[in-house]
Formats: C-alpha cells, sequence, structure tokens
C-alpha cells in the first residue's frame, strides 16, 4: 500500500495547473447515459473515482474514449441496467447512475453506496424524487430496483439539501414527461457545471445556479462537447498548503468566482491573494492568524474545505471554533493532527482549535479524502518527516498531488 513521506519546513514558490472538478465530472460522465449520441468532454481530472466511474459505465455498455484529460462517450449500446456492489461499494458517486438510467430505458438495479466513512449521506431523497416522478421502487437483498414505464414531471420538494440528489432527479428530468420543479436544490457550482452541459445536450431547464431548477422534459437529448469546470477544493487545497507552509505560489486553469469565501477566510488569515481570470496567487511570509468558520451548503463554507483549514488553524495564532454542519463524522482527521502536536478538542459537532508554533512529524493515517490532504497540509508545516499511511483516499480525489507540491518546492515522494 502506497504512502506519503514528507519533510516538511521548505516554503513553496511557482506554479501549479489545477485539475478539471472531481465533484463535477462525475455526475458529468453519468450523463453519458442519456443520449444514443457522443459526448465530448475535456478537463477530465486523472483520479482513481473517475477511473472506477468509467469501469462501471464501460461495465453497462457505453464506450468510452479517453485520451488524457479528454473522454468520449457514446451510448448507443447499453445493454447491462446494474450497478453491482463491487464497483459501487468504493464510491458514493455510484448512485448517479441511477436516475438516467431509470429515464432512458425505464429501468435500473443499483447497489445501496458506499465511499468515505464520514457520515450516513442517505439516498432516500434520490428516492423519493424518482417516487414522485412515478417510478415503482423497491429495496431488495442491498439494491434499489426502480421501473418506470415513463417518467412523469413533477413538483419536488427535498426535505434537505443534497448535491447527487439534485443531479440525479436534473438528469431524469430531462427525459421526463411534462414539467418537473426541484425546489430546495443544490447551488454548488458542480450543479450547475452538469445543468449546463444537459442544455448543451439539448435539455431544457431553468434557474440553472439557483435553489429552484425547472425542467421541461423532452424527447430525447444529443450529443454534445463541454469542458470540466475547474476543482475550486483542489484549489482551495494548494491555497492552504502555500498559507500553511509559507511562499509564493499561483495556481493556473482555475476560478476565482466559486471560491468567495475560502479566499475570503485566506485574507483574514493574513494571506495576500490577487487573482485574474483564471489564476489566483497566494503569498504569505508570516504565521497565519486564527479562523473560525462553519459549514454550510453553498455558496457557505464548504465541508470539503473544513479539514484543510483546520490544518491552517492548527498553526496559527491565537485559538479558533469550527463547526460542522453537513457531516456528522467528519473531524476523524482531529485524532491524525494531534498526533503531529496540534491542539484540538471536540465539543458536538465543533473543534477548538488552540494555534501552536509548530507542528513535529509523525506517522499518521488517512480516514477520508479530505482529511487525508489536510494531514499533507499539516505535514508540509510540520518540523521533521511525516509519514502518511493509506493514501489511497488522496487519490481518490488529487490529480498527483505530490508531484504538484514537489513541483512548487514541496519535499514530499510517495513509498511503497
Amino acid at each position: 500500500m502506497d504512502k506519503l513521506l514528507i519533510r516538511g519546513g521548505n516554503r513553496l514558490s511557482g506554479e501549479i495547473i489545477i485539475s478539471g472538478a472531481k465533484n463535477a465530472a462525475l455526475p458529468i460522465l453519468c450523463a453519458g447515459l442519456l443520449t444514443a449520441d457522443t459526448v465530448q468532454l475535456s478537463n477530465v481530472p486523472h483520479l482513481q473515482d473517475v477511473t472506477t466511474m468509467l469501469k462501471l459505465l464501460r461495465q453497462m455498455g457505453l464506450r468510452v474514449e479517453q485520451d488524457g484529460a479528454r473522454v468520449a462517450l457514446n451510448g448507443g449500446a447499453i445493454d447491462r441496467l446494474e450497478a453491482p456492489y463491487e464497483m459501487v461499494k468504493t464510491m458514493r458517486a455510484s448512485i448517479l447512475v441511477l436516475g438516467p438510467l431509470v429515464a432512458r430505458f425505464g429501468e435500473a438495479r443499483v447497489s445501496l453506496p458506499g465511499g468515505c466513512a464520514i457520515g450516513s449521506r442517505p439516498v432516500d431523497q434520490h428516492i423519493k424524487g424518482l417516487q414522485a416522478m412515478g417510478a415503482e421502487i423497491t429495496i431488495e437483498a442491498g439494491y434499489i430496483h426502480a421501473k418506470a414505464k415513463k417518467l412523469k414531471g413533477a413538483r419536488i420538494a427535498t426535505d434537505m439539501i443534497t448535491v447527487t440528489g439534485t443531479e440525479n432527479l436534473l438528469m431524469a428530468a430531462t427525459l421526463a414527461d411534462g414539467e418537473t420543479v426541484l425546489d430546495n436544490a443544490a447551488r454548488e457550482p458542480e450543479v450547475t457545471d452538469l445543468a449546463n452541459l444537459l442544455v448543451a445536450m439539448g435539455a431544457r431547464i431553468d434557474g440553472i445556479g439557483t435553489a429552484r431548477l425547472v425542467v421541461q422534459g423532452v424527447e430525447r437529448l444529443h450529443g454534445a462537447s463541454h469542458a470540466v469546470i475547474a476543482d475550486r477544493i483542489e484549489t482551495g487545497t494548494f491555497l492552504c498548503a502555500a498559507a500553511a507552509a509559507g511562499g509564493d505560489v499561483t495556481l493556473k486553469n482555475t476560478r476565482t468566482d466559486i471560491l468567495d469565501v475560502a479566499l475570503d477566510k485566506l485574507r483574514e488569515a493574513g494571506v495576500i491573494v490577487t487573482s485574474g481570470d483564471d489564476w489566483i496567487r497566494v503569498q504569505m511570509a508570516a504565521r497565519p492568524k486564527a479562523v473560525s468558520f462553519r459549514t454550510t451548503e453553498y455558496p457557505g463554507f464548504p465541508t470539503d474545505m473544513q479539514a484543510q483549514f483546520m490544518a491552517l488553524n492548527c498553526i496559527a495564532e491565537g485559538s479558533s471554533r469550527v463547526t460542522e454542519t453537513i457531516f456528522e463524522n467528519r473531524f476523524m482527521h482531529v485524532q491524525e493532527m494531534n498526533r503531529l502536536g496540534a491542539s484540538i478538542t471536540i465539543e458536538g459537532h465543533t473543534a477548538i482549535i488552540e494555534g501552536i508554533d509548530k507542528l513535529v512529524g509523525a506517522p499518521v493515517m488517512a480516514t477520508d479524502l479530505r482529511a487525508s490532504a489536510s494531514l499533507v497540509i499539516a505535514a508540509l508545516a510540520a518540523q521533521g518527516e511525516t509519514l502518511i499511511d493509506r493514501i489511497y483516499h488522496l487519490d481518490r480525489g488529487y490529480d498527483r498531488m505530490e508531484a504538484k507540491l514537489s513541483a512548487v518546492g514541496a519535499h514530499i515522494q510517495r513509498v511503497k
């Protein structure tokens, strides 16, 4: 099993190219199930989750051609309407095949999903929405079995804001009869990116980027070309790395308009931030100042950046409070950070961090995707060597992180 060996203390300097967004690429790949034509995608990140999704789609009969960050999908020969447990158990986003399959083929059999152990993340909102559109759904032997001769438009108000739920129901609604209204829809940029692709494929969607999506179903969708949005979480992770280690780093192929809250918090921490249309430069020459925040749905502070900012707070001047409102089990990195010398205590859904001068390297273990990124940031700022185990979590969502960090001066290497 691979590990990362990091020697901290090096300032970072140079440029990093940001990859396409994992959380946009996965639903966008599933959109290839909605048409018999070819969907041409660019800026697709090279990630373990993307590899897993493409393997699942190929197994269903979707034709896939891949050339670096370019992927061509053709759904003209899909012959298996099932997502088996052995494929789904490692990646929760596999549930995103459910809506497209039922909408286009009238049936789907999808295993209940797995993924990171950061909370229950139930799929009941997906099921409730599809049932409102006329699907008959049973759960048997760990599988969701959905059938519908033809989905019908409906008004759906989810009990909670759910990103994958919004994406699943949005894809299903594009081929349903009549009008579907999705109230309490997720507003994340990755949802907007999916909606923009669907419109390019011939879907009729109003309210893109808002909490109310109105979809007029069409008879069929056609092929299209689309570039996956830049990964705002990868961007934020490298911003925190530069802030924690110190230095002068410019991120290319990214966007500032979908990172407002994180950039404001970095400025509050004392980071000098300058930016243009597709680049962000961060300069850090002093110890960061502690920043408190509360995670919430977009456009609020993203839960996927909570652990990375907590790493920054560990070495900050002052104390901070971090409240997690999205997932009930997303403080598993705290124990590992405390092994590096951090001073973090947990009170319910809030972590209280007392900043210290220096962390000290030690063996630690990644527990989920974003926790593993936070341990890399902490290790870059620590004295001595840190060995991070179970980095397969990291590979699920970051494209060659160690190579990108090495290029800007980090002492980081992958070891067996």
